[in-house]
């Protein structure tokens, strides 16, 4: 904790984003690297406090890695933390198990990130995709992940209903939960925006479209690669 937020680094850091944005309070503030046995540090939870006694910040968020998606509930404990970011989509749906029912408990919200398993679940890639030498996607899709997520992806296209693309079944299944709040798909082009942004006016995904979605995860190992 020393290293990533020192009290000092999350007040400054605070005051320079309200600078950066040009307001007087920041509606949701996100610590983006977390691990659960900060939990009990005063530091930090003084720090937030007083952010948000002063009106500073309105709410407080943490993200969790894909393989731990439940690295946070001694920060719930807390009663300080407002939302979790959790890596959540088709292939990782372990965030279901525990952590969406504590947060639909304690009314904590979730922003689902990674909904295309970072390209993988937008039917694009071929087991001969390549990136730029300095694009990260080169170590993500190396040759121990590429060829079974391209593998997976089309396995899974084989259950498209009619008429949906791939990046839209991939939202759909992300929003059907209610415990998820939002979700924050990357976007290259005006085309993704409006693609994307038309998908919360879709109606809900028919509960069989889901079983045979469940069948899909992919409960991965860690390993050097890992984002």
């Amino acid at each position: 904790m020393d290293d990533v937020y020192p009290t000092d680094h999350i007040r400054e850091y605070t005051q320079r984003s309200l600078d950066n944005l040009g307001v007087s309070r920041i509606d949701l503030l996100q610590f983006h690297v977390w691990e659960d046995r900060w939990a009990t540090e005063e530091r930090w939870q003084e720090a937030i406090t007083q952010l948000k006694r002063e009106g500073l910040v309105d709410g407080v968020g943490i993200s969790v890695n894909r393989w731990e998606p439940t690295n946070c509930m001694a920060a719930l404990d807390t009663g300080l933390i407002d939302v979790i970011q959790a890596i959540y989509n088709i292939f990782d749906q372990a965030p279901e198990d525990d952590l969406f029912l504590r947060a639909q408990r304690d009314d904590i919200g979730i922003i689902a990130r990674v909904p295309f398993d970072e390209g993988s679940l937008t039917g694009t890639l071929t087991a001969d995709s390549t990136w730029p030498p300095e694009d990260w996607r080169n170590t993500y899709f190396g040759p121990e992940n590429l060829l079974p997520s391209v593998e997976r992806a089309e396995r899974l296209a084989a259950d498209l209903p009619d008429g949906m693309t791939m990046p839209e079944l991939a939202l759909r299944f992300i929003l059907h939960h209610s415990a998820v709040s939002t979700v924050i798909p990357g976007m290259r082009r005006l085309a993704h925006v409006r693609a994307n942004m038309a998908v919360s006016d879709r109606t809900p995904l028919e509960e069989k479209q889901l079983t045979r979605l469940r069948d899909h995860r992919w409960d991965r190992t860690p390993t050097w690669w890992s984002q």
